[in-house]
């Protein structure tokens, strides 16, 4: 920065002109002194303009994409086969904004930690902390949900201008893949529910299958086929498991003393009791543990119930299909030709402004300055001041 010269103009004295207001006194100094104030000011703004060319630079690369869209009448009506299970879809649909939601899982640590070792980002920002890295990453990155489009952007800033926009097409990809893990919309939340009953289903009527089979075979077993009785039993069983699911899924948003939670659980009670008259009914019927009948009765039971939830495992399978979970990418991330960061005229025009007011209130406070040094109660005080340090 080119130095201001220190001399003092003769010609303009506050005390010289005692009516004149303070403002054109500035003006004056400041006129008196404009090439030096110019100068200070162009030679910061070239200053300021060579570290931009030396500054790495930053280029900013962008993907915006549609959100999976749930549409909980095609769930409603596909559950329609099953009484109670048609109110799942109303409870499990009480998430109140799915796509701020698909927000927060890009914003996870998961996915942050996926686009780290993808990258290997730990060598490119040079950090070996990976908490320090999940910190850089945070303020490379902005992920936002547009109100009135209902779009959610990520924008990566980066070195490099491919890297940038791998990285925000790779925030993309790891939300399929998360989504695809986890039950995020009503219907995959069901599908993941009857893959858990099936599975345990499967294991039971195994077991019953085994133990008929090691049973003894009368001729009055085959008259004696419980089916009905299987069918309503394994109905009961199938309508109170999804109840119950419903009612743990309306306390999740809702307390007990919601009409719509005590609904449910009175739903859960009546379901309850009929299925325990109708066990101890067929408890009372049963023969002996070794008789064939009995264990086909269980078989029949498992077998019923296995259906019951296969149909419903598909009719899941069809309504996360129908939901979109395909999350639908509008504006895919390119390299950026352009940087971003940083913009040289903007910084060489803004230094310039600054270090113009700087120079100008240096320039005045030196004035005043010296004029508060010429009177003499001013000088006194200045020397009481530095006879202070010397004691």
């Amino acid at each position: 920065m080119t130095p201001i010269s220190n001399d003092s103009n003769p010609a303009v004295h506050s005390d010289d002109v005692p009516g004149e207001p303070s403002m054109l006194v500035s003006a004056t100094v400041l006129a008196s002194r404009w090439r030096s104030i110019l100068l200070s000011a162009l030679a910061a703004s070239g200053l300021a303009l060579g570290i931009t060319f030396v500054v790495s630079p930053t280029y900013t690369a962008a993907t915006s994409f549609l959100p999976p869209q749930q549409q909980s009448g095609l769930a409603s009506s596909a559950l329609a086969s099953l009484g109670s299970l048609a109110g799942l879809a109303a409870g499990a649909a009480g998430l109140k904004s799915p796509a701020d939601q698909y927000v927060s899982l890009l914003q996870s640590v998961t996915v942050a930690d996926r686009i780290i070792d993808q990258f290997k980002l730990g060598e490119v920002y040079d950090l070996k902390l990976r908490s320090q890295v999940r910190q850089e990453l945070g303020s490379n990155v902005r992920i936002s949900l547009g109100k009135k489009d209902g779009l959610i952007s990520v924008v990566v800033d980066d070195s490099e201008p491919g890297r940038a926009a791998d990285m925000a097409n790779a925030y993309v990809v790891q939300l399929r893949k998360l989504t695809s893990e986890l039950a995020i919309t009503e219907a995959q939340q069901r599908r993941a529910f009857f893959e858990r009953q099936i599975k345990a289903t499967q294991e039971a009527l195994t077991k019953a299958q085994k133990a008929l089979q090691d049973a003894g075979f009368t001729a009055g077993s085959i008259n004696a086929e419980p089916k009905a009785a299987a069918e309503t039993y394994a109905k009961l069983r199938a309508e109170k498991t999804a109840a119950e699911v419903k009612l743990q899924t309306l306390r999740s948003s809702l307390n007990d003393n919601a009409l719509e939670v005590r609904s449910a659980l009175a739903m859960v009670n009546a379901l309850t009791t009929q299925l325990n008259q109708m066990t101890a009914q067929r408890d009372q019927d049963k023969p002996s543990d070794g008789d064939y009948l009995s264990k086909y009765r269980e078989y029949k039971y498992q077998e019923a119930l296995f259906e019951s939830f296969a149909r419903q495992l598909e009719l899941a399978k069809l309504d996360e299909a129908r939901e979109g979970a395909l999350i639908q990418v509008v504006d895919t991330a390119s390299p950026p030709d352009r940087r971003a960061k940083p913009k040289r005229v903007m910084t060489a025009a803004l230094v310039f402004l600054i270090s113009l007011f700087a120079a100008g209130g240096f320039v005045l406070a030196r004035h005043r300055w010296k004029e508060q040094q010429k009177r003499p109660e001013q000088a006194l005080l200045w020397q009481q001041f530095k006879l202070a340090f010397k004691r």
